[in-house]
């Protein structure tokens, strides 16, 4: 039997890196990748000709511009337009080329700041965005809206799935520009190598987050790409063409830390700076639909964060450089 050619844009990134690992594990697909050197995906013209040569079966796009508040504050034209450009590209050409299959993924900030909790799908432009990253946001609800146009029109199959906050593997540890549990636990670690007293954390610890190991979050899009289209279709609303992926279980930022110290074994206090802002009091993914679907998140945060951990250990180096 004929392995599945799948193309994975943004295979070198946290979660295109896993979703390589995951789709090796299942076994039946010729994965193919291209490095950003390799092929430009802001390039129209590139990203044609790959795919007219190439015979792709299916198409993960995980590539995307992605960075903290401080990056989308700075850079919002580079986050809305090489998103747009990407999604773009990609969705309309390997369509083109005759792709019949696309995994589209997002972020949960597509939803509005006070969305509802937990946040359900139809809460989908239903409210403002975070001004903070809204440029980025429209981008990703753009990939969703494009998915959606090209199945109702050409009759394509073409799904979007929806995570919560991410971690593990290939994450980025940049102590001033990478998310809470990489920062947090570049963090712990180096006081720990320093015999430190104390940790500063910021905020009051009572923000409720949820987190979702990036291994989990690949095995879902897989699961969710490969369903059948009866199976999926009979799950989801009429041109609802996007699903949340996480875990449906939160916890303080407080909790977090907890869990973090106790894997790293960081004795020293963990002191939380209140004048530092919180952000919203709770982001919780509704993922009922996932389950109905079939799957559920297996990765608890303890054994993600001690996993991480591990990896970290081995790379730290490439990071202090």
């Amino acid at each position: 039997m004929k392995n599945i050619r799948v193309f994975v844009a943004g295979h070198r990134g946290m979660v295109g890196s896993a979703i390589v690992r995951n789709l090796e594990a299942c076994g039946g697909h010729e994965i193919v990748t291209r490095s950003r050197s390799e092929l430009n995906l802001l390039d129209q013209a590139a990203v044609a000709d790959f795919f007219d040569s190439e015979n792709i079966d299916q198409v993960y796009l995980a590539a995307a511009k992605v960075g903290g508040i401080h990056a989308n504050n700075t850079y919002p034209a580079e986050f809305i337009y090489e998103n747009l450009m990407i999604e773009a590209n990609i969705i309309h050409q390997a369509f083109k080329a005759g792709v019949k299959k696309l995994c589209f993924l997002g972020s949960s900030c597509i939803y509005p700041k006070l969305a509802t909790q937990p946040m359900v799908e139809e809460e989908l432009l239903k409210g403002y965005l975070e001004p903070t990253n809204e440029p980025y946001a429209i981008a990703k609800i753009a990939g969703i809206k494009l998915c959606e146009s090209y199945n109702r029109q050409y009759g394509v199959d073409y799904r979007s799935v929806m995570p919560t906050n991410l971690y593990g593997e290939n994450d980025n540890f940049h102590p001033e520009n990478s998310h809470v549990i990489p920062a947090m636990m570049r963090r712990f670690h180096e006081a720990k190598l320093n015999g430190d007293d104390k940790v500063v954390v910021w905020g009051t610890g009572k923000p409720m987050r949820e987190f979702l190991h990036v291994d989990d979050m690949a095995a879902a899009s897989i699961h969710v790409l490969e369903l059948s289209s009866d199976i999926y279709t009979a799950n989801t609303q009429e041109m609802m063409s996007h699903i949340n992926v996480g875990t449906g279980i939160d916890c303080t930022i407080r909790e977090l830390a907890e869990t973090l110290a106790d894997v790293i074994g960081l004795t020293a206090e963990l002191e939380f700076d209140t004048t530092k802002p919180d952000g919203a009091p709770r982001k919780l993914m509704d993922v009922s639909r996932l389950k109905s679907l079939g799957y559920e998140a297996k990765i608890s945060l303890k054994d993600g964060l001690a996993e991480t951990y591990a990896w970290f250990l081995e790379h730290q180096d490439d990071y202090r450089s």
